[in-house]
């Protein structure tokens, strides 16, 4: 007999997941919302509850925006916790970055499901409560490979001996009673059961849900069972999407892999480039045959058309997004992130620094012999990306198109470090704002948004990266196409090039470090803002103290500044265990430098 281990859930989340689940046969929830584990064997939706609270918790729901502890950007927030890490406050006690309490405790909720799902009645039919149990059981194996992976990210490192370690691995529900000074598994160990746990989910579980009005569209191993069309659309429908399927397992499985091949991590696992280019081959082809044909034409600005999110029917996806949260409709991204006369408080001042990290519309670096950048006139003739991500001196912004000045003797509080709302860097973040959208309170006018939680071009990009590693820039493997053919899609969808030519591209097909160099640039820039670029740094194990400089623009004059220092050392590659944890457990070893 299982151990029954008293759990607490509230009774707003059991009412939600009855209407996300549409399962009549989950019974009427209780008259109190104290349950052990004997209690949720008979009442469903209590045991469903338990991976509500992990999705509630899911680690990419977030807004932060990390860019500000990079080369990327600065915030003018001065309590910003991501700043005060940035400039050298960085500690095992005193990390805004730490992930270890609140996703183990979400482990431990997917391990209590687990442990019960299989004596849970899920539906009095018989199919019917074999595929609910299959669809949560895989629910939760791929949400346990999600928390794994962001565990690794935020605390993953070298112990004292040196050794890569990883988090305690624990399969069995947690109490009281149970032990917890258990020492970390290995960083190994820990993505061997983090792939094991994505490919059990996606044995599991379709790789997208969605009604079938056919019963020979009905997987071959419920059609065998007899399994008719609205029987498995019952369980497996419309009314699933955006919940843990099969593809969103595919792409934690590719992230993990992509870590671990990672210059910073690559010792204390066995993957290769070719395994990461491998299994993000196997994301790109939930697109098609030919996923280089697929690249969404308008994917770099995913959050950018207003009419087309808001008429985005609940569930599902544009061609560009693998995963996202649930629509909203407010100004909150343009309040915080607006520059100061537009009511915002321009929160994410981007740097010249990144500025600069654009090419020019011939597809040539600016610093290179070719590319014809004028220095006196530094924004013409650039990657048509630039003005769509970084508001810059003269630019127009909001549904009013109000000119945004932010030069230092500009005439309002949008110019440079003119108080606290000002920008720092003479730039202010356009990228993730919704252009229809007007935070001024006597008019205010939302916007819809949602956070993409994956979106595909991270997976072309990771393909790239991993596919130049493995074989070159023009090696495909078994895949049918390159690193190479990647970055002139992603490019040539952002507009760079002179009818249809990208010489500066061309130039280096053939150079597996200047490819590299360029595929990480184009990661930059394509997923700026979204919360890769201090991953991104660090796996690579390059540069993380470059000053974040920007631009001081007087009487027409244009001169660089620099505007903060980065403070992290070596060991800052990787991100500690939490003190409080460290010093309660003495098997709990920390890694080495914090």
């Amino acid at each position: 007999m299982k151990n029954r281990n008293n759990i607490s859930l509230i009774a707003l989340l059991v009412l939600f997941f009855i209407a996300q689940t549409s399962c009549d046969d989950m019974f009427e929830p209780a008259i109190d919302n104290h349950k052990d584990e004997s209690e949720l064997v008979d009442m469903p939706i209590w045991a469903v509850g338990l991976l509500g609270h992990v999705y509630i918790g899911n680690p990419l729901d977030t807004w932060q925006i990390t860019d500000v502890a990079t080369d990327n950007a600065v915030t003018n927030d001065r309590a910003s916790g991501l700043r005060a890490m940035a400039t050298g406050s960085w500690r095992a006690n005193n990390n805004p970055l730490n992930r270890w309490q609140n996703l183990r405790s979400a482990w431990n909720y997917v391990n209590i499901f687990l442990d019960v799902a299989d004596d849970v009645e899920w539906a009095a039919d018989p199919l019917v409560d074999l595929m609910f149990n299959d669809r949560f059981k895989g629910e939760a194996y791929g949400l346990r490979a999600l928390l794994m992976y962001h565990l690794l990210l935020n605390h993953a490192g070298p112990g004292p001996d040196g050794q890569l370690l990883g988090i305690p691995i624990v399969t069995e529900p947690e109490n009281i009673d149970s032990e917890f000074n258990l020492p970390r598994n290995t960083f190994q160990e820990c993505i061997d059961f983090l792939i094991a746990d994505a490919e059990r989910a996606m044995s599991l579980l379709p790789s997208l849900y969605g009604d079938v009005t056919d019963n020979n569209n009905v997987p071959e191993k419920y059609r065998e069972m007899g399994v008719i069309a609205t029987v498995y659309t019952r369980v497996f429908g419309n009314h699933s999407r955006n919940r843990m399927s099969g593809r969103i397992a595919k792409a934690i499985r590719a992230q993990a892999a992509l870590l671990a091949a990672s210059p910073a991590y690559s010792s204390g696992s066995d993957i290769t480039w070719a395994d990461a280019a491998n299994f993000m081959a196997d994301v790109l082809g939930e697109l098609g045959s030919n996923p280089i044909a697929q690249i969404a034409p308008d994917g770099h600005r995913w959050y950018a058309d207003n009419s087309a999110i808001g008429n985005l029917n609940e569930g599902n996806n544009p061609r560009e997004i693998l995963w996202r949260s649930n629509r909203a409709n407010n100004v909150d991204l343009e309040r915080e992130h607006f520059p100061p006369t537009l009511f915002g408080t321009g929160r994410v001042n981007p740097s010249q620094n990144f500025v600069d990290a654009f090419p020019m519309l011939n597809g040539y670096p600016i610093g290179h012999s070719e590319s014809n950048y004028d220095p006196n006139n530094p924004y013409a003739n650039r990657d048509p990306r630039l003005a769509a991500y970084v508001v810059l001196n003269g630019s127009t912004l909001g549904p009013q198109s109000v000119t945004v000045n932010t030069a230092a003797d500009g005439p309002d509080f949008n110019a440079l470090n003119r108080d606290g709302n000002s920008t720092r860097t003479g730039y202010y973040l356009r990228k993730l704002l919704n252009p229809a959208a007007n935070p001024n309170p006597n008019s205010e006018t939302p916007g819809h948004r949602y956070r993409a939680f994956m979106r595909y071009t991270e997976f072309f990009l990771g393909y790239a990266e991993a596919a130049n590693e493995a074989w070159g820039p023009t090696g495909t493997g078994a895949h049918g196409y390159s690193a190479y053919d990647v970055v002139r899609a992603i490019r040539q969808r952002a507009g760079i090039g002179v009818n249809g030519n990208d010489p500066y591209l061309e130039s280096v097909m053939n150079d597996t470090d200047a490819m590299r160099e360029l595929i990480r640039n184009e990661r930059r820039l394509e997923l700026s803002f979204e919360n890769f670029r201090f991953w991104d740094l660090r796996r690579w194990k390059v540069d993380l103290n470059e000053p974040v400089m920007g631009m001081r623009i007087q009487g027409g004059n244009y001169t660089e500044i620099e505007v903060e220092d980065r403070a992290y050392q070596d060991y800052m590659y990787y991100g500690p265990v939490p003190f409080s944890e460290v010093i309660k457990f003495d098997n709990l070893l920390q890694n080495q430098g914090w």
